[in-house]
């Protein structure tokens, strides 16, 4: 059987949305935007130390989560595999849920780089950090 899907759609939550430092990783495999949406209520957000630019971490949690907004991407099937190598530890990709009740490929955070993290998960997303950091 042949797979005739010629994009896969990627959910992005810091430096690599629209504007943002690292946004020309996906633009420049292909990558267009496709529209902005929450997670579930079940993640917490960080913000990772020993990144530049800054990055963030998002992990699913059991208890106490929060939405958090994100971007989704569609990326080019045969470009996937080139950004996705390109993600440094403890950033990782996964499978979110979202608040439509939809699933998508995105970045999550290996739970260790949390431990000394701050915790963002009240502020919703990465450019409330942005406006509120600056």
């Amino acid at each position: 059987m042949t797979n005739t899907a010629k994009f896969i759609n990627v959910a992005v939550c810091g430096a690599h949305m629209t504007g943002l430092p690292l946004n020309t990783q996906l633009t420049s495999l292909g990558g267009t935007f496709v529209q902005e949406i929450c997670t579930t209520p079940d993640y917490k957000f960080f913000k990772l130390n020993g990144f530049t630019p800054a990055r963030p971490g998002l992990l699913k949690v059991a208890n106490e989560g929060f939405a958090i907004s994100l971007e989704i991407w569609k990326l080019p099937i045969e470009n996937y595999g080139a950004f996705v190598s390109g993600v440094p530890a403890p950033l990782g990709f996964g499978t979110l849920s979202l608040a439509d009740g939809s699933c998508v490929n995105g970045f999550l955070c290996e739970h260790y780089a949390t431990l000394d993290a701050v915790d963002i998960s009240h502020l919703g997303g990465w450019r409330h950090y942005l406006k509120v950091a600056s």
